[in-house]
């Protein structure tokens, strides 16, 4: 017979020891396996009327995840590819059980075996996808991004996309190995225009300002259903420029290979990021209660809903 496991510390374990030890997970991978679970959570918390910390293994199942995942759709109107994310996101924790608790392999194989669903993207969506991801990882200018031809794409050893900058300075930034696939499958789409721009408008010329602050927000309104931070947020193309740069800073990389990377020609000018940072930090800081707040009574909030919040 099946021993009963406790959710909490396995969940726990899959982001501290898989993830963030073994697998060394992106910031932004985490971010959204963290928010895919709090939503499984309450979901499950209202289905079972059982606090999260006190879930077991067993009760999270296919029934309850098919469950969880059309509500997603029907009540939350997220989109099917982030419901698929969703599922990536739970598929991936119960491989990891398959490991942690064999006993359960059948209640995992049932999860494993639910299918994603098939979606269908437009011309447009799937060059959006190309130019958000490629905007996100390079950090480029709105212009230099609107200015990128299909030649300035190269690909095999050391790949990257050359750019011509501020002052026609040209300069090559690397491309990363996890959205190559995405950029070659963009340029085997049918050209439109001249097929000489990389992210044209549907009549093949180059997008304009607008186009492009078009796309940009009619995906984080998309976005913001599963996000729900995202609804007060403007995106542009200088905010992903600046959450690369300061994912750089996180990480440790020196302010002079961020201005290199950002085509600055002075390093000052970099630490205009560094500035941003100080300020949001401030914001944060000025919400907070003073030492001597009025004391109220301690409600301590479900354990294992606060370990996902401090990821």
């Amino acid at each position: 017979m099946s021993t009963t496991v406790g959710l909490p510390a396995l969940l726990e374990s899959f982001f501290t020891q898989r993830l963030m030890q073994q697998r060394q997970a992106s910031p932004h991978t985490i971010s959204s396996y963290r928010d895919t679970f709090r939503q499984l959570l309450k979901f499950t918390e209202q289905r079972l009327h059982k606090p999260p910390s006190l879930l077991n293994f067993q009760e999270i199942n296919a029934p309850l995840i098919m469950a969880f995942l059309d509500h997603l759709e029907k009540h939350q109107g997220v989109s099917t590819r982030s419901r698929n994310l969703r599922l990536t996101a739970m598929r991936s924790f119960f491989r990891f059980a398959a490991y942690e608790v064999p006993a359960h392999s059948a209640q995992i194989q049932r999860v494993l075996a639910i299918p994603s669903k098939r979606f269908t993207r437009t011309w447009s969506g799937r060059r959006d996808h190309a130019f958000m991801l490629l905007a996100v990882q390079t950090g480029l200018r709105l212009s230099e991004m609107t200015g990128l031809k299909r030649e300035d794409v190269i690909f095999g050893a050391g790949a990257h996309v050359r750019v011509i900058g501020k002052g026609r300075k040209e300069r090559c930034t690397p491309i990363a190995k996890s959205i190559r696939p995405v950029l070659k499958s963009w340029l085997r789409e049918p050209q439109r225009g001249n097929g000489q721009v990389l992210f044209p408008n549907a009549q093949g010329d180059r997008l304009s300002v607008h186009g492009v602050q078009y796309l940009l927000s009619k995906h984080r309104v998309t976005a913001s259903r599963s996000c729900l931070s995202l609804k007060q947020k403007r995106v542009t193309v200088h905010r992903l420029r600046h959450t690369m740069a300061m994912d750089m800073l996180e990480e440790g990389v020196d302010r002079s290979v961020i201005a290199l990377w950002l085509g600055h020609e002075r390093v000052e000018t970099t630490q205009i990021y560094l500035e941003a940072s100080l300020a949001i930090k401030e914001k944060a800081l000025a919400k907070t209660s003073p030492p001597n707040a009025k004391r109220g009574r301690y409600k301590p909030g479900d354990r294992l809903l606060a370990f996902l919040n401090s990821l």
